[in-house]
């Protein structure tokens, strides 16, 4: 009988736990999870960007930068995430843009990325060995094993201090602190409120600009070939955007549809009528 009892007993046990450490791994969140084989993804790009992309900056340990990138978020809840547990990653892999080369954005993802491509004299944060690397990659982790929750992450709305959000913000921060000479912003005016307060260069970037450092920022607002044109260089949040930086002692200056970033989106709609128009003025 008390044998029957033990056995009941630790049953009971063995099943509540089971069921304790279920729960952990079920607990599901609303954002996509880890991009899978993300050691090699992370990996593979730091090796491509130190040899390839950026050659002077052959001498960057990637295999550092992973472990460094992997304890920062692996075994941790993922919305205790700090600042202090990025920081000696971006230590390592953080290295300086010329003067005159910060290219900022905000909805012109796809585009601002063709013209950077193309025009190998500016550099994004995504074409900087942090962004480079991350760009497209999700990632958190799970205090549980295996540490890492390859099923889904936690959003912003969720909570800010994700992996992700924490990620991006130390690094957008950086990039705006080091940029120096003249600034370029890609903006789309073609959609509502081209500048929104709430973006990473809304809430981040611009606050972190340095006017001892920058001398001017450029505004290339963009339009879509065919438009809408929602917004232009004098619209509402232009304007509110021009005076945050003017009241941070920037120059400010704006162009609607900056022409070679213009030329770019027309090869392709070579026939559309504001391509034609764009081609006659060239001439």
């Amino acid at each position: 009988m008390v044998l029957i009892v033990t056995i009941v007993v630790v049953l009971a046990a063995v099943l509540a736990h089971g069921r304790k450490e279920s729960s952990v791994q079920l607990l599901e969140w609303k954002g996509r999870g880890t991009t899978k084989n993300l050691q090699e993804v992370i990996l593979g790009r730091c090796y491509n960007y130190i040899t390839t992309v950026n050659p002077e900056l052959r001498d960057k340990d990637c295999q550092k930068i992973w472990e460094t990138m992997k304890n920062a978020f692996v075994y941790k809840n993922p919305c205790n995430i700090t600042t202090e547990d990025y920081q000696p990653l971006l230590d390592l892999a953080s290295h300086p843009v010329p003067c005159n080369k910060s290219l900022f954005w905000s909805k012109t993802n796809d585009l601002v990325h063709r013209y950077t491509k193309a025009n190998h004299n500016l550099f994004t944060l995504e074409d900087t060995l942090l962004g480079y690397m991350t760009d497209g990659v999700s990632w958190c982790g799970s205090p549980s094993r295996p540490g890492i929750n390859y099923e889904s992450c936690p959003k912003w709305s969720e909570c800010e201090s994700n992996p992700s959000t924490v990620y991006w913000k130390m690094a957008s921060k950086m990039f705006a602190e080091a940029a120096c000479g003249v600034v370029q912003v890609m903006l789309n005016g073609s959609v509502d409120d081209a500048f929104r307060s709430s973006s990473i260069f809304g809430s981040v970037e611009i606050f972190n600009l340095d006017p001892d450092k920058v001398s001017a920022v450029q505004i290339w607002l963009m339009h879509n070939i065919g438009g809408p044109h929602r917004e232009s260089c004098v619209g509402h949040s232009i304007t509110k955007l021009t005076s945050i930086l003017e009241e941070r002692n920037l120059s400010v200056s704006c162009e609607d549809n900056y022409r070679p970033v213009q030329l770019l989106q027309c090869t392709s709609d070579p026939d559309h009528a504001d391509c034609r128009l764009c081609t006659s003025n060239v001439q």
